[in-house]
C-alpha cells in the first residue's frame, strides 16, 4: 500500500508546488477550510497562484493570508464580501477576479472532477456573466455554456479518514470539499481524526481521489458572522 500520511504540510506539499499553478480549495465561508495546508502554502512562498474557492477567506484567516502575502494572482470565486484586502487589490488592478454564481461554481468544479469539459445552465443568462459565452436554446429556453474546472492541486479539510484516504466531512464542511477533492490533479487532505475503519456507505470521498494526507494541526473553526440577540427584561 502507498503511504499517504505525511508528517506535516511541508512534506505533503513537497514536489507539487510551482509558481503560476492553479489551486482549488475546499470550504464554505470559514467552515471546512484546509487551514493547516493554507499555512503550508504561506510558508512555501509559492506565488502567482490562480485560486478556485467559494470565497477568499477574511483578512487574517484562510485564503486571506495568501492574498495578504501577495501569493494569489487570480481568484475564481462566488463570494468575496468579507475581505477588505481582496477589495483593495481588486480595485487597484492588482488582483484578477472571475466571479461565478455559487451553484455554477460548485457544478463547474464537480464537472471538472468528473471529466465533463462543459455544461449548460440558465444561471447568468442575460447578464454580464454570460458575455462572450456560447448561448444555446433547449425547450425554448436560453442556456449559457460554462466550462468545467480542474486544478494542479486540490486541498480539502476532512473530519475523519482511514489510512487509505477515504474521507468523511462533517455538516457544512461537506458543501464544497467533496467536489474539490475530485478536481485536483493531486489532492491533499488535512484530517482531524484518523480511524482504523470507515463503513463504506459513510465514505464521502473515496480514497482513489486522495494522494496525500496530514493530521490537521490548526482547527480554529471561526464564526464568519456572529449574531447574538440582546437580552430582554
Amino acid at each position: 500500500m502507498v503511504q499517504k500520511i505525511h508528517d506535516d504540510a511541508a512534506s505533503a506539499l513537497d514536489g507539487i508546488l510551482f509558481d503560476g499553478m492553479t489551486i482549488v480549495a475546499g470550504g464554505f465561508g470559514l467552515c471546512g477550510i484546509p487551514e493547516t495546508l493554507i499555512d503550508g502554502l504561506l510558508q512555501s512562498g509559492v506565488g502567482n497562484i490562480t485560486a478556485i474557492s467559494n470565497n477568499a477567506g477574511v483578512d487574517d484567516f484562510g485564503l486571506g493570508l495568501l492574498l495578504a502575502n501577495r501569493q494569489i494572482r487570480k481568484m475564481i470565486a462566488s463570494y468575496v464580501g468579507e475581505n477588505k484586502e481582496f477589495e483593495r487589490q481588486y480595485l487597484a488592478g492588482e488582483l484578477e477576479l472571475e466571479f461565478v454564481p455559487q451553484g455554477t461554481l460548485a457544478e463547474r468544479i464537480r464537472a471538472g472532477g468528473a471529466g465533463i469539459p462543459a455544461f449548460y445552465t440558465r444561471t447568468g443568462v442575460g447578464t454580464i456573466l454570460a458575455q462572450d459565452k456560447e448561448i444555446r436554446q433547449f425547450d425554448g429556453q436560453d442556456y449559457v455554456m460554462e466550462s468545467g474546472l480542474t486544478a494542479d492541486l486540490g486541498i480539502v479539510k476532512a473530519w475523519r479518514a482511514d489510512r487509505f484516504g477515504n474521507l468523511v466531512y462533517r455538516k457544512s464542511a461537506r458543501n464544497f470539499n467533496p467536489m474539490v477533492a475530485t478536481a485536483g490533479k493531486v489532492t491533499v487532505a488535512e484530517v482531524e481524526e484518523f480511524v482504523d475503519f470507515i463503513e463504506p456507505d459513510q465514505v464521502h470521498t473515496p480514497s482513489i481521489y486522495v494522494q496525500r494526507m496530514i493530521a490537521a494541526t490548526r482547527n480554529e473553526k471561526r464564526i464568519e458572522q456572529r449574531t447574538v440577540s440582546k437580552e430582554t427584561t
